[in-house]
């Protein structure tokens, strides 16, 4: 099926839901196991589905082991891959995979590895996926390839992934997403998809699909026993059109792997909320957050894509609010650039210390290359969005980074993040994690917010609330 379609006509068509609440029994499946969930996070905002998860932002041995062996189901480490050429991502992936099989074989504890990226799938698949692999020095039976984001509109229908735009469900290789300057491709079908990105040394008639059938009709033995077919790491794609779907795929997943199956997963956030047996919580309010009653606080944006400039014009038409253009052209002139950072810097830290809110957001007419010229042109942006944060010394009272390798660099560099708690959302898709103590301000709440999420007033609306 191409073109796009009401998504409440294509959902009237699906078989009902199976009909039990399965995360109790993946609650305690997961304990029973022992299994620890290690999330690897091409960008921020991927916690976007869980609470009271830690992140790691750097990968020591001696942490992993820690992390490892702490109560919780899961940890997440920031990898930031996306931002990356591919050799970089895959050479980043493959030291991963050997550090934490090194703090696995140190602290015996058994551990899954979910490869986190994109729901409108941009990212370096099956690149760094291999690397993975790779490092951890394991055979896995399959690989398991879920895009399936509810907060985000992304659905798997009938094979065909979908962008839910204002109701109508667009394949998503027909959206904006798609035409991405890095990571574009052109399929809709998963298995297609597939094909396109591995150069078709994958074929799709090879990749194994869970069918919403297999999910709503015949249930977790059904998906159990297909997923023990898998061998040679046979790439696996699976539909999805709420979260009881993920229920019954886990339960049939987790049922494989305590028959001795293993795999690696390739997934949107939604799934790692299912996966670690978490259940969800409501949306955190202004009180959850414990904002101070005074001060100014601090909006920077980054992402360039079309929705991000739809909600940063609602939210700069808001009265009461400071605006500061980092002009691309200007930053990414050597010459220029150092000096342009500083003065806006000076500038957003005098209007934080008068207790006024402040947006700094990058100049919205596109700067583009050819290849990977685009992510060397992003890093550089990046970097001079995270310079600027360093000349502020004035503590907001909490800071939203609009852009996923926007979040990952002021985490990083500019906050120097070393490990946070992932506090919940306030927004469906956006996560809130709360500053340690060896962050430039500690305490104050980080507000993650994807490029590629919200309706056009969703910035404004956050703003507004808080």
């Amino acid at each position: 099926m191409t073109g796009p379609i009401k998504k409440d006509d294509l959902l009237r068509t699906l078989p009902p839901e199976w009909p039990q609440d399965l995360r109790p029994l993946i609650r305690r499946q997961v304990r029973e196991s022992n299994t620890k969930i290690v999330v690897l996070d091409d960008d921020p905002t991927g916690t976007q589905t869980v609470h009271g998860i830690p992140v790691l932002t750097e990968w020591p041995v001696e942490r992993l082991r820690t992390e490892l062996k702490n109560g919780g189901p899961a940890f997440y480490v920031l990898t930031n891959s996306r931002s990356l050429p591919l050799p970089e991502a895959r050479s980043m992936n493959l030291e991963i995979g050997r550090r934490l099989r090194e703090a696995a074989d140190e602290s015996g504890r058994p551990f899954v590895v979910v490869s986190r990226s994109d729901s409108t799938l941009r990212g370096h698949f099956p690149g760094e996926v291999e690397a993975l692999a790779e490092g951890l020095s394991e055979r896995f039976d399959g690989w398991i390839v879920i895009p399936f984001f509810l907060e985000g509109g992304r659905y798997t229908i009938h094979d065909t992934h979908y962008v839910d735009e204002g109701g109508r469900l667009v394949p998503a290789g027909e959206t904006e997403f798609a035409r991405d300057k890095v990571f574009g491709y052109t399929a809709s079908r998963l298995q297609e998809w597939v094909a396109e990105k591995t150069g078709r040394a994958i074929q799709a008639r090879d990749v194994l699909s869970i069918s919403l059938q297999d999910l709503r009709e015949a249930g977790p033995n059904q998906v159990a026993e297909r997923l023990m077919d898998l061998q040679g790491s046979r790439v696996c794609v699976v539909n999805a059109a709420s979260y009881r779907d993920l229920e019954v795929f886990v339960l049939g997943l987790l049922r494989a792997e305590a028959a001795g199956r293993r795999f690696l997963y390739r997934t949107a956030a939604s799934f790692v909320q299912v996966r670690t047996g978490l259940s969800s919580r409501p949306l955190l309010s202004r009180a959850d957050l414990g904002l101070k009653e005074s001060g100014g606080s601090l909006i920077m944006v980054g992402s360039y894509v079309p929705k991000t400039t739809r909600q940063l014009d609602a939210l700069l038409a808001m009265p009461g609010i400071r605006s500061l253009e980092v002009d691309v052209k200007t930053v990414l002139d050597e010459s220029r650039s150092p000096a342009e950072v500083q003065r806006l810097g000076h500038l957003a830290d005098g209007y934080l210390q008068k207790h006024e809110d402040v947006v700094v957001y990058t100049s919205r007419k596109l700067v583009s290359g050819h290849g990977e010229e685009n992510l060397a042109i992003g890093k550089r942006i990046s970097e001079a969005l995270t310079s600027l944060l360093l000349q502020i010394s004035t503590p907001p009272r909490y800071l939203v980074a609009k852009g996923g390798i926007t979040a990952s660099d002021l985490a990083t560099k500019g906050l120097n993040i070393r490990r946070a708690e992932v506090l919940g959302q306030v927004l469906p898709g956006v996560p809130v994690w709360r500053l340690g103590p060896e962050s430039r301000f500690p305490g104050i709440p980080y507000i993650i917010f994807p490029g590629n999420v919200g309706n056009p007033d969703a910035l404004a609306d956050l703003y507004l609330s808080l």
